[in-house]
């Protein structure tokens, strides 16, 4: 009887653990903001909520995985798939259409035109000056792609 019953008061522990554990997993999960490649938006050490059950679109806050590099690196959508994406003296450029570029810090240094495949998309820190990024690892395939950001969990006067 002393098994039944210890079985009975665990098993709700049980199913949280494991609801937890699914959550983390395959919806969302939190992430930390390291180094200053998203500054001034995001600075080192803020922590987001990383939905992993989103597309994404232009301008999307998304995370990178670790087979890109040995950090999440966060970054911002710019190009999407079957665009070409290029800079020309400070200005980006989609299909030879300038865009808006409200997030850049710093001169963004001329590249491309890069073509995007179908599953592709380039992405760009908003610190042009130090981002790791599609400038200098390739257009990232969907595949690559964590999730995209959609909520501020710290610090706690940025929660939104």
């Amino acid at each position: 009887m002393k098994v039944k019953q210890f079985l009975k008061n665990i098993f709700p522990y049980v199913v949280a653990i494991l609801l937890v554990v699914l959550f983390r997993a395959y919806i969302a999960t939190p992430v930390r903001v390291s180094g200053q490649s998203m500054y001034p938006n995001l600075k080192g050490k803020e922590i987001l909520l990383l939905s992993k059950l989103s597309d994404f679109e232009r301008y999307d806050i998304i995370v990178l995985d670790r087979n890109v590099s040995k950090d999440h690196l966060v970054k911002r959508v710019y190009g999407l798939p079957g665009e070409t994406i290029k800079a020309k003296d400070n200005k980006l450029y989609i299909n030879d259409k300038k865009i808006a570029d409200d997030y850049g810090y710093g001169v963004t240094s001329d590249f491309g035109p890069t073509k995007l495949g179908k599953d592709e998309y380039f992405v760009l820190g908003d610190n042009r000056i130090i981002s790791l990024d599609s400038r200098g690892i390739g257009a990232i395939k969907k595949n690559q792609i964590s999730g995209k950001i959609v909520f501020s969990l710290f610090p706690f006067k940025k929660i939104k």
